[in-house]
């Protein structure tokens, strides 16, 4: 076993194999094309991405007396947190046990979660929810002051906190920006996209390159001076034509930190969500996301059934309908296949006007908004792309592989995942790894350095490549993938990774992004020959033990991505 460069995760050896090369892959900018900052500005800490991670990590770097700037893509609440309907899951019901809330985190994670995370999750979890509360966050009680407690899909006891029936994440988002607000040494900057990470000469990430709408330049590039940076920037759901996740969700971070030289894993892991409301594709592209229907839901009794009204997971597993989300997710789509349908059916209505409309207010407006009422109505769903359980590589104080630079949220790869996110756990992992950031930064910070400017190529691709490239991997790297389904959209790839474009602009750094990420989890996803979790090779159909372990993507100088091997 080799030296890990991830500080207290035990890592394998990493071996290079015959997994990088097996397919076409486009060549890939290790910097974006960009004007040079026309203004910089200067903060202790520079935290990307304004959710839950983002927001919470910038509190708890306050506390330690540090100023902080976070730089949000649109909006402060424009981000995924404020989408969470289900909750967040801890250990507060008496009866519950830390131990029980991991054995469920590792059995969804099929063998894959990191153990010591996922105890560090579940253990520092309840406290941190604590926190939350104090800083402001309502969460639904009882009328003795109680906490509710729901069960959501592969959790075998009642522990999701939840606020406004469904409308959690709206609740946390609306508490910790007041929160953020209330302080005049957090600096938020936003309409900015990130760009590029600025390292010094010794390699060590200090600041970032962004373009800030109507500031500085024409094109509004800038520069932010840190003595670490945080990336807090959320999903990628929006490599992919059906998502949940908001237009902002392009990978962004995960794409910069490639580019900056982070290892990156499991990225061939992507949660499609089994019970997305089903939209028409015109009306899809129009939103740019597909409304949730909260796992809750089914944790409350509604059930899924197919074109004859007959329940399909029931006798596909133990828990039926509350199954882990791949397995749900696989039956959906199976049932579609067989009946030749785009969508299954939800059926809530055994459960009453009263309790949807009280306990599910959101998701019972976005139905009869497109004309479905969940009282009368079986409400169509399909499953869509939710959650990143992979992404940019880091031990359990939040460092990734880059001196410098930490992450937090969906866009870091922590361990505790694994195959698949557990429902719920994604808020409580932020509030968890965000403290545990904020006091590794608080224990010493070097002195400011200089950027240096690195003799890496630059550009951008066309901004023509978005929606194909997304039509693209929905159909050969989604839910269902093979051989054949990979090598096509890999040929498509290469294609728009071809097409450079010379005008760089927003779009066309999305653009890049996307097709940076899609090219990486292409190749991992090709080198996987087995199914587990929400990987399903419908050419290698089982799990298999040999493959127990983490695929490591990471991009050369050159531009080429390379893909290793760690056994587990």
């Amino acid at each position: 076993m080799t030296a890990s460069p991830l500080g207290d995760r035990s890592v394998p050896s990493v071996v290079d194999g015959p997994l990088s090369g097996r397919l076409p892959s486009p060549a890939l900018p290790r910097r974006l094309e960009a004007a040079a900052p026309s203004w910089t500005e200067t903060t202790d800490v520079c935290v990307i991405g304004s959710g839950i991670a983002g927001l919470t990590t910038a509190l708890n770097l306050r506390e330690a007396g540090l100023h902080v700037t976070v730089v949000t893509k649109v909006n402060i609440d424009d981000g995924s947190t404020r989408w969470a309907q289900g909750g967040i899951a801890a250990v507060l019901d008496p009866l519950d046990t830390p131990a029980a809330h991991a054995h469920d985190t590792q059995l969804a994670g099929v063998d894959l979660c990191d153990a010591k995370a996922v105890s560090v999750m579940v253990t520092e979890g309840p406290e941190r929810l604590r926190e939350l509360i104090h800083t402001g966050a309502r969460f639904d009680r009882h009328a003795d002051g109680s906490l509710m407690l729901t069960r959501e899909g592969g959790h075998r006891a009642r522990r999701i906190v939840h606020a406004g029936g469904d409308a959690t994440g709206a609740e946390v988002q609306r508490a910790l920006h007041e929160a953020v607000h209330r302080d005049p040494w957090i600096r938020v900057i936003d309409h900015a996209l990130v760009l590029d990470l600025l390292s010094d000469a010794r390699g060590r990430v200090c600041g970032v390159s962004l373009h800030v709408l109507g500031e500085g330049s024409e094109d509004g590039v800038g520069g932010v001076l840190a003595r670490a940076v945080v990336l807090a920037t959320g999903g990628m759901g929006q490599i992919f034509a059906s998502t949940t996740n908001p237009s902002v969700s392009t990978g962004d971070g995960v794409a910069a930190a490639l580019r900056a030289g982070a290892a990156v894993t499991d990225i061939e892991f992507v949660q499609f969500h089994p019970t997305a409301l089903y939209l028409p594709r015109d009306e899809r592209i129009a939103r740019d996301r597909q409304p949730l229907i909260s796992e809750a839901l089914r944790g409350e009794g509604a059930h899924l059934v197919d074109g004859d009204g007959n329940r399909f997971m029931t006798g596909v597993h133990e828990l039926a309908e509350l199954a882990p989300r791949d397995v749900v997710a696989k039956g959906a789509m199976r049932t579609m296949r067989d009946e030749g349908s785009e969508f299954v059916s939800l059926d809530a209505r055994h459960l009453g006007a009263d309790m949807l409309e009280s306990r599910f207010p959101t998701i019972v407006a976005s139905c009869r908004e497109v004309g479905v009422d969940p009282v009368t109505d079986l409400i169509p769903v399909a499953p869509a792309a939710h959650y990143a359980s992979g992404g940019v590589r880091t031990d359990l104080q939040g460092r990734t592989s880059v001196p410098g630079l930490y992450a937090c949220g969906e866009v870091a790869c922590t361990g505790v995942h694994g195959a698949n996110r557990l429902a719920s756990n994604s808020l409580l992992e932020a509030l968890v790894f965000a403290r545990r950031i904020a006091t590794d930064i608080a224990t010493g910070l070097p002195a400011q350095a200089d950027p240096v400017t690195p003799d890496l190529p630059a550009w951008v691709v066309s901004t023509a490549a978005r929606e194909p490239l997304q039509q693209a991997m929905t159909r050969g790297a989604g839910v269902l993938r093979s051989a054949t389904s990979l090598a096509d959209t890999a040929d498509v790839l290469t294609r728009f990774g071809a097409m450079h474009s010379k005008r760089p602009r927003t779009d066309a750094w999305e653009a890049t992004n996307l097709l940076t990420i899609a090219a990486a989890l292409v190749a991992s996803a090709d080198a996987r020959h087995e199914t587990r979790g929400c990987h399903w090779r419908e050419d290698f159909a089982q799990s298999d033990p040999a493959w127990r372990g983490h695929l490591v993507t990471s991009i050369s100088d050159t531009g080429t991505l390379s893909t290793t091997w760690e056994q587990l």
